[in-house]
């Protein structure tokens, strides 16, 4: 079941984001469908922010663009049946499975009447990232091989950082991570900015200087959330995540002046009570900063 929240307003002097459950007028909109790493993580104890791996929307004056396709893509397909025939353009981070697995459960990618433009890099082995896609569909891991998909597909191998010009939507890509082969993506709209980047593989909270450069003035900054490390008890583990995470959110807003930050993609061990407890912490010091929530539209106005 898809959860929506319905947070308070953020207002800043240069703009201001409203967290709601529904406004699809606006001309540039975010919307979470999936905010775990590594494995879904469905359950009783995560059902306030959502058990899904990653996966956000973006509807862009006319543009409709798909940020990773974790396990969240199966409902984001599933709730655009409706309004076919759909242009999409796919951007994915990096091809770990929790990035991909959603794939093969994307409904409108078997339809012919659809239109799918897929962004990504090589794998550090040199697959490509269609082979990738090809490689997870292949028996006997899957009963379905990608060739059954009807839709047209272009793929675009970025072997480079560059940027893409969708109409009045411009999206840059960095490398964020060379060694996992992980890109960031910036995506400029009439002068308001969203960057999503959350391929960095933190171990700590410190980000690199190209992850500064791409989220420079951003009006919103999608991040991992990155891992404090080590096992320990729930309360002990809320204060490190707590202190990782604070440091890498002051670091974005003071060196790269973002005005809003959303932490995503919590390991799928982390429950609603403490995310709930991190998030009070972090609203108390940074009320500029946010966890994201299955559902949850931020409509950058």
């Amino acid at each position: 079941m898809l959860l929506a929240t319905k947070p308070a307003s953020l207002k800043s002097e240069m703009t201001q984001i409203d967290v709601q459950e529904e406004n699809l007028a606006v001309n540039f909109d975010v919307q979470f469908w999936g905010v775990r790493s590594q494995i879904a993580a469905p359950g009783k104890d995560t059902i306030r922010y959502g058990g899904n791996t990653s996966c956000v929307e973006m509807r862009i004056g006319g543009q409709r663009l798909i940020f990773d396709g974790g396990t969240g893509l199966r409902q984001l397909g599933n709730s655009l049946l409706g309004q076919m025939p759909l242009e999409v353009h796919m951007f994915f981070t990096h091809c770990h499975w929790d990035r991909i697995q959603g794939f093969p459960f994307f409904v409108p990618a078997f339809i012919g009447i659809n239109h799918l433009h897929i962004y990504g890099a090589s794998a550090s082995n040199g697959a490509t990232f269609k082979q990738r896609l090809h490689e997870q569909m292949l028996g006997p891991n899957f009963p379905v091989p990608m060739q059954v998909m009807k839709s047209k597909m272009e793929f675009y191998d970025m072997a480079t950082e560059k940027t893409y010009s969708l109409g009045e939507v411009k999206v840059e890509a960095k490398f964020l991570d060379p060694g996992h082969r992980s890109l960031g993506y910036r995506v400029n709209y009439q002068g308001k900015s969203v960057v999503y980047a959350t391929g960095c593989q933190y171990v700590t909270a410190c980000p690199n200087e190209t992850l500064l450069a791409l989220t420079r003035g951003a009006d919103l900054l999608i991040v991992d959330a990155p891992a404090p490390g080590g096992n320990c008890s729930n309360g002990a583990r809320a204060k490190g995540i707590d202190g990782a995470w604070r440091q890498l959110s002051l670091t974005v807003t003071k060196e790269a002046l973002v005005k809003r930050v959303v932490l995503s993609l919590y390991n799928p061990d982390d429950d609603d009570d403490l995310l709930d407890e991190v998030e009070k912490k972090l609203n108390s010091a940074l009320p500029s900063v946010r966890l994201a929530r299955e559902g949850m539209v931020v409509s950058v106005v």
